[in-house]
């Protein structure tokens, strides 16, 4: 069974760092591009981050570039987002998802691109 599992949310003061990752069972992640998208209450889902399968090439939003860093883990099939100098409006359901290919061969913001995704894992940015 396909199946893509985020964990590591949590709590966190701004400023703060946190740590969610993407494991995936039935699939190997190296043969696919990964992208980290989240969703705020009452926003559209919007993408983070995407890693291409070939280069691992990253792509970064504009609103996370510099605080933000997407990695694999081949050996572990999981692709990790680290979070830093979080802010309240980071707070939103981060959700991972899979497509065969690179990320410049997808509309990596589009959600509409992937196949696959996982459950989410809530992350709230507060004091």
């Amino acid at each position: 069974q396909v199946q893509l599992v985020e964990s590591g949310g949590g709590l966190v003061q701004p400023g703060g760092s946190l740590r969610v990752s993407c494991a995936a069972s039935g699939f190997t992640l190296d043969d696919y591009a990964i992208g980290w998208f989240r969703q705020a209450p009452g926003k559209e889902r919007e993408g983070v981050s995407c890693i291409s399968s070939s280069d691992g090439r990253r792509y970064y939003a504009g609103s996370v570039k510099g605080r933000f860093t997407i990695s694999r883990d081949n050996a572990k099939n999981t692709v990790d987002l680290q979070m830093n100098s979080l802010k309240p409006e980071d707070t939103a359901v981060y959700y991972c998802a899979a497509e065969v290919g690179d990320c410049d061969s997808l509309y990596y913001w589009d959600s509409r691109s992937y196949g696959y995704w996982g459950q989410g894992t809530q992350v709230t940015v507060s004091s």
